[in-house]
């Protein structure tokens, strides 16, 4: 088991208070930090808190300066099956199926869609045969491998997830009062599937003078907000959106998608194929470890409007969930990804002695974990105990994650602490 030094990513539409409270630092922070990365992904591994080895005599031990740190991902590379697990080598090889992270929305990110194995694995050898460096900006895809994701809300977070079906799309269309968008509004109304959806997307997003559009749509956008209209929350987001985003055709287009808000405890799952933008909020996103982002709006990063148009999937669905308890008060959402599980842990405190009233606190009890193979665990509040299979021992407190490698477990652990546990979704881990 080895404590982690998450990386922190200070993309612009982060915040500045929730990643820097949770890990104790004065808030806000210099600039917005939008993700603190735990994982083994090669443009941003986590270091360990662990000292390097010491070299063998004579040759002299560097500065302590010039050491480099030693990263998970190297940690990996040196064991696999030890760190990993035969089953999990076998699947995947000696990569570490899945990334953790916090994710922190002060603005929207991108419009978006995620690739699967086989369209990234294609895209991947495709741009490395056109001769695109691994750092290009104008790459959509910077590794091959797919990107589903689960977001575990921390706070009320808003999101834009999946299209609408063509009957409610065409009524906000309509709503809205936007001659340019009738004839869209009207396509959609006689739709029969789920193709008209793509379709009306693919007009938006290849508007050709969209800077006028976008303003109609924003002003009418401010009348529905202010009505008691059914799209009225939609409409509110999207002239938020509009602010930090002036003329970008994203607005518009986020009107084709759901609009919800999670409440803490929920989650969203994002399937290969499925659009989706995350608009404002904290939470936990666990994902398949790639980095791969086809974007269509709503960002100074690459866009490519017919990749995206092209991995879309219409008909996906993008699914809102509730944890499923299990034994002891654990929770976990189940999802078809076989990169991931997430797993929500409540470690109680000592029960309290009833009598006679002098009587000290019974001990926490100690409790094993439920993720089995490889995992990386954050704690979120409190403070716990963790005891592997080998007998050695970490403490963690609010805002502090470690890896625990296959060959520690199973684990036990004692609180008061709230957790977040990320494994693979593998069925057994051997």
């Amino acid at each position: 088991m080895d404590l982690l030094r998450p990386v922190i990513r200070p993309y612009p539409w982060g915040t500045r208070t929730a990643i820097a409270e949770l890990q104790g630092r004065p808030v806000p922070a210099p600039g917005p930090e939008a993700e603190l990365w735990m994982g083994a992904h090669p443009s941003a591994p986590s270091a360990l808190h662990r000292p390097p080895p010491t070299p063998a005599p004579p040759t002299p031990a560097p500065p302590a300066s010039s050491v480099a740190p030693v990263t998970l991902d190297a940690v990996i590379a040196g064991d696999p099956v030890r760190e990993l697990g035969a089953d999990c080598v076998a699947r995947f090889g000696g990569r570490l199926p899945f990334l953790l992270k916090v994710l922190s929305a002060e603005k929207a990110l991108s419009i978006q869609v995620h690739p699967s194995r086989a369209q990234a694995e294609a895209g991947y050898a495709a741009e490395n045969a056109r001769g695109l460096a691994a750092n290009d900006p104008a790459r959509n895809y910077v590794d091959d491998w797919p990107k589903p994701e689960l977001l575990y809300a921390l706070t009320p977070f808003e999101v834009a997830a999946g299209l609408r079906t063509p009957a409610d799309a065409s009524a906000l269309l309509r709503a809205l009062r936007v001659d340019e968008l009738e004839p869209l509004a009207a396509g959609l109304a006689d739709a029969v599937g789920e193709d008209a959806l793509g379709a009306a997307l693919a007009s938006v997003l290849e508007w050709p003078e969209p800077c006028p559009l976008v303003a109609s749509v924003v002003a009418a956008c401010q009348r529905l907000a202010a009505s008691d209209s059914p799209f009225a929350a939609a409409c509110a987001a999207a002239v938020r959106v509009a602010a930090d985003h002036p003329g970008d055709v994203g607005v518009v287009a986020l009107l084709l998608m759901r609009h919800e808000v999670l409440q803490p405890g929920q989650a969203v799952f994002m399937p290969a194929g499925g659009l989706h933008a995350y608009l404002h909020g904290t939470g936990i996103e666990l994902l398949a470890n790639s980095d791969n982002v086809v974007r269509s709006g709503l960002t100074g990063k690459h866009i490519d409007v017919p990749e995206l148009l092209r991995l879309l999937d219409p008909a996906v669905a993008v699914p809102m969930l509730s944890p499923r308890l299990l034994a002891d008060g654990f929770a976990t959402f189940d999802t078809p990804a076989p990169e991931f599980r997430l797993y929500l842990i409540d470690l109680p405190a000592p029960a309290s002695a009833t009598a006679p009233a002098s009587a000290s606190a019974s001990p926490a009890p100690v409790l094993a974990l439920p993720g089995t193979g490889p995992s990386i665990l954050l704690c979120l509040d409190g403070t716990c105990t963790l005891r592997a299979a080998s007998g050695q021992e970490l403490d963690l407190a609010r805002g502090d994650s470690c890896f625990i490698p296959f060959a520690d477990g199973p684990l036990h652990a004692t609180g008061p602490a709230r957790l977040v546990q990320a494994t693979s979704g593998l069925p057994t881990q051997g």
